[in-house]
């Protein structure tokens, strides 16, 4: 089943990028690009809900229905 989280993306004084969310607590990922960051913010969300159903705990978050919104960030 997909769900939805709204994650922050925040560019670093040093050049990178970082991603949180308030949707996922502990959520923290970073890498060199946007999308880099999307892929590893993604995998550890997948890690985090994972951890939450072995304990019996439940996500609060939307699934994925026929229609949702999506920022889609175009490089030049």
């Amino acid at each position: 089943m997909e769900r939805i989280a709204k994650v922050h993306i925040e560019k670093l004084p040093e050049g990178y990028f970082l991603a949180t969310s308030d949707d996922i607590q502990g959520l923290v990922a970073q890498g060199r690009t946007v999308a880099e960051t999307l892929e590893i913010a993604r995998d550890v969300a997948r890690r985090l809900l994972e951890a939450r159903e072995e304990r019996h705990e439940t996500a609060e978050l939307p699934t994925v229905t026929n229609s949702f919104d999506y920022p889609l960030v175009v490089g030049n």
